[in-house]
């Protein structure tokens, strides 16, 4: 018994279990009693809202999965037969079908926060970089779940994406036959996508576990960039901060249940409810709405080869920010010259690239997609590295504790 563990819990089943396998105890540690910074805001519960969005999509995903059939002469049929006749079918699909929307809205909210607070600086650069490599997991997987249906927005899409591969020299064709399983986009192609896209998730729970262990090592940043400097700058994570979670939870699931309730295919595309057919090519083919800015970079360039290395490397380019950015303050809030840019101008260019993605490339549609890519890679390329050096930013606090103070006391006076 002396080697046994020592578990301070005090329900005795409970110790007993934690005495041999002590999980509770490391759970206590890590999400109970962990010191966090006692400033954090409401962008703060987007991480926690992604792991409740992953829970729901593997959850709905594993019963989908039991009545679908990855054939391309029953496809279409399946995902009818899962809306039809399935016991809540629907609620299934439709809550898949936009939690992959939700998934994407609350990670690309949780980046935007990452950028404008400068959480990937030193030391978080490989927490920041766990992150990138967590929203390519997401790409993937939600593209290969878009193909499933087996509409005609699917075997398109699969078609077209796929095929910039090819415009890779030598090796490319052997890529394109490679994914397709064969020289067209067909059976083969629809059951590897299934099986990457059952698989990739659990994957993906890996690469969040690694960057969960990061951010526990490293800390969190907080608002101010300002590191932890002693007791008084924390707060245990339960319940002050479980609670401020909950909250942003539940208003994750009520915006949520609206879109799947009242608004299920808004954010879908009705060629989708059309069988796929090679012989038919739908006047528009273009990606879900979460990839149109990437889309949008790949059509401002005329070089096809180009155009495909451009969308990668704006991808590509996130994983070198924390190098790219010369600054040394980390917050937005202390750099009067950078913030508008990243605050304002960063968002403005992406949601034009969304735009641009989901009309065809023609007119004024070419003009703005050219702007706003090359505002892009300028912002992340030129703009940070420049700024970081000449920019004269605004003195920091002492600490956290200190700032939290001096806000109340200002907030008392303004109420006197």
């Amino acid at each position: 018994m002396s080697g046994l563990f020592k578990s301070e819990i005090k329900n005795p089943v409970i110790n007993w279990i934690d005495c041999r396998l002590p999980l509770f105890t490391m759970m206590s540690k890590e999400y109970g009693s962990f010191p966090t910074p006692k400033n954090f805001n409401y962008f703060w519960n987007f991480g926690a809202l992604a792991m409740v969005n992953l829970v729901i999509m593997i959850l709905t995903g594993v019963f989908l999965a039991m009545n679908y059939t990855p054939n391309t002469t029953m496809a279409f049929a399946s995902v009818q037969h899962i809306m039809r006749d399935v016991n809540y079918g629907w609620l299934l699909r439709y809550a898949h079908a936009n939690g992959a929307s939700m998934f994407f809205i609350v990670v690309y909210i949780h980046i935007f926060r990452g950028l404008y607070y400068g959480s990937y600086k030193a030391p978080r650069e490989l927490l920041w970089q766990l992150g990138v490599v967590i929203m390519l997991l997401m790409m993937a997987t939600a593209f290969m779940g878009y193909v499933l249906p087996w509409g005609q927005m699917s075997f398109w899409g699969a078609k077209v994406i796929t095929s910039l591969f090819s415009a890779f020299p030598v090796v490319g064709q052997p890529i394109v036959t490679w994914l397709w399983g064969g020289f067209s986009v067909d059976n083969p192609t629809l059951n590897r996508f299934f099986s990457l896209h059952y698989l990739l998730p659990f994957v993906l729970v890996g690469v969040i576990f690694l960057h969960i262990v990061a951010l526990h090592i490293t800390g969190s940043n907080n608002p101010l960039g300002v590191e932890v400097k002693g007791p008084a700058d924390t707060l245990p994570f339960h319940p002050y901060y479980t609670v401020k979670d909950s909250v942003g939870i539940c208003v994750f699931l009520i915006v949520f249940s609206v879109l799947i309730f009242f608004a299920p295919n808004y954010l879908g595309h009705v060629d989708n409810y059309i069988p796929a057919n090679p012989l038919s090519t739908p006047a528009d083919i273009v990606p879900e709405w979460y990839f149109l800015p990437f889309y949008a970079i790949l059509r401002s360039v005329p070089n096809k080869l180009l155009g495909v290395l451009m969308m990668f490397s704006s991808i590509g380019v996130l994983l070198v920010i924390p190098w790219l950015d010369t600054s040394k303050v980390r917050s937005s809030r202390f750099r009067p010259v950078y913030r508008p840019f990243v605050a304002f101008v960063l968002p403005i260019c992406l949601v034009t690239l969304g735009e641009v993605g989901a009309h065809s490339p023609v007119g004024i549609w070419v003009i703005l997609g050219r702007v706003a890519t090359a505002y892009y890679f300028f912002h992340f390329l030129v703009l940070m590295p420049v700024l970081g050096k000449l920019e004269t930013t605004l003195p920091l606090p002492e600490s956290i504790s200190e700032a939290v103070l001096k806000a109340k006391t200002l907030k008392k006076a303004e109420a006197v």
